[in-house]
């Protein structure tokens, strides 16, 4: 394993970023790299993308939201300057089969990965990064990956991203003191482990939310679209490791909520579980804050896309109770249920060229839609053979006539269980042949009236849906054995 010395990544990282603006600044030299750009070429120039997931934030978890406890002033005003979904789905209840949706466009019933085993994407899968790094973008990953470990078809440098610093897999991200992250630096040919010495022999030194940060901000500062940069655009892909919990520290010592600092929140009278979460998704809403202003001050803001959301519901683990601050909001369920609140999400998307502030969306769209949406961002067409919609015609204020006829998920962890969300209609089957449940959202948005009795023609509808939703999966069977008894493979895991 090639290591790079404190000291050498210090003084290399330190030239990048003081050359950027001398080289920047010489019209001589962008002449050569670029020749003269018109403002008419300015203008049309594709905007960068920056997508933001969070790990475990519920639908309740945010001012905007209807959140009373936590503060989150920066995403409140993101949302008061883009456009916020109320009916948008995650891609899985877990982590790794939500984050495989996003990747692929495809939902549960069709992706490689469908829980959380330790399943890479296939050769043939491919991601929206590739897609983006086709149309030219500079491509990073920040955060938690998820979909494949190292040496793997799934590991990150194969699929589309120039730029990583990241845990590989969703274990090894429980811990935000780590000693490793996987690093890719193309520009520099470095693609291997990067360790952190400041967090050996249990030492707290580097929290990895902060260094997911600062790298974001460098990324956006270096890659900034001027002549130097050939007016390249970036897709960053930030996924946070906030608000999840580490679940072995939670074990250990009945708080998993790892944070360097309870503040502000260090004077209430909450369960000190509940103080860190809240000052988890605190830092969360002042880092993005930080990336807000750092996009103004180099004239990027007006031409950048942010999505901001999260990939399934609330936890439990870690000690603490999501019911504390109502962070499911008005919705039955967390984390690992195919109810509302494991599946539905907040969503904000601030575009200022494009959307017009303080807009509010009820379209019914999910985390497999993004692909397709950011893909017409950036003036390709999407891909042929996916579950996803793009919502493009929403986020400028069209008619959206392409729309879903129904969303479908699948869950394999102790059993399998689906879902299907068809307009107003909810249905949940809970293990293989159960009777559907079903629910009309519009009346019941906190699922407490299975009404399936009364409406034998939707549930027939549905049941139809559940026949053609899937592929089969030799990994991911409709079974009732548990999930560990499933067989999915296990790709190499790092030692942490």
């Amino acid at each position: 394993m090639r290591l790079l010395p404190d000291r050498q990544r210090f003084l290399r990282g330190t030239l990048v970023l003081l050359m950027l603006p001398v080289l920047a600044g010489s019209a001589e030299l962008s002449r050569e790299l670029t020749g003269a750009v018109s403002a008419s070429t300015a203008e049309q120039r594709r905007p960068n993308i920056i997508f933001i997931l969070a790990d475990d934030l519920g639908y309740g978890d945010l001012g905007v939201y209807g959140q009373k406890k936590i503060k989150t002033p920066n995403l409140d005003k993101l949302a008061a300057e883009g456009m916020r979904f109320t009916q948008f789905y995650a891609g899985s209840t877990v982590c790794a089969p939500s984050r495989c949706a996003l990747m692929t466009g495809l939902h549960t019933g069709h992706g490689t990965i469908r829980g959380n085993a330790k399943l890479p994407l296939r050769a043939n899968d491919t991601t929206l990064a590739e897609y983006l790094k086709e149309q030219g973008y500079w491509t990073a990953l920040l955060g938690k990956w998820g979909l494949g470990n190292e040496g793997t078809s799934g590991a990150p440098d194969r699929r589309g991203f120039d730029d990583v610093v990241a845990y590989l897999d969703q274990t090894h991200a429980h811990d935000y003191y780590t000693t490793r992250l996987w690093r890719r630096d193309s520009r520099a040919g470095y693609n291997d482990w990067q360790v952190f010495p400041e967090n050996y022999a249990g030492k707290k030194e580097l929290y990895t939310h902060d260094l997911f940060t600062k790298g974001a901000l460098n990324f956006i500062r270096i890659n900034k679209p001027d002549a130097f940069n050939k007016f390249r655009p970036y897709f960053l892909y930030l996924a946070y490791t906030i608000p999840h919990a580490n679940n072995e520290e939670g074990a250990r010592s009945g708080n998993g909520m790892q944070v360097p600092s309870d503040e502000p929140y260090s004077g209430e009278s909450w369960p000190q579980t509940e103080k860190n979460k809240a000052a988890m998704i605190t830092r969360l809403d002042r880092d993005v804050g930080a990336l807000l202003e750092a996009l103004k001050a180099g004239g990027q803001a007006d031409n950048t896309v942010i999505f901001f959301t999260s990939d399934n519901g609330p936890h439990r683990e870690g000690g603490v109770n999501p019911k504390f601050f109502e962070s499911s909001g008005p919705l039955r369920g967390i984390k690992r249920d195919l109810y509302e609140g494991g599946i539905r999400v907040p969503l904000i998307v601030r575009w200022p060229e494009r959307i017009k502030p303080g807009k509010v969306s009820d379209l019914t769209c999910a985390l497999w839609d993004v692909l397709p949406t950011a893909l017409e961002i950036s003036g390709a067409r999407p891909p042929k053979g996916i579950d996803g919609i793009s919502f493009l015609p929403t986020l400028l204020g069209q008619n959206q006539t392409n729309r879903h006829e129904f969303l479908y998920w699948e869950f394999h962890e102790r059993g399998s269980k689906q879902a299907v969300r068809m307009g107003d209609w909810k249905a949940l089957r809970l293990e293989p042949k159960a009777p559907l449940e079903l629910y009309n959202l519009k009346a019941d948005i906190g699922e407490t009236n299975n009404v399936a009795s009364n409406h034998p023609e939707i549930v027939r509808k549905i049941e139809e849906y559940l026949k053609t939703a899937r592929t089969e999966s030799e990994h991911w069977p409709i079974t009732n054995a548990p999930a560990a008894r499933q067989g999915a493979p296990k790709a190499k895991q790092p030692t942490t």
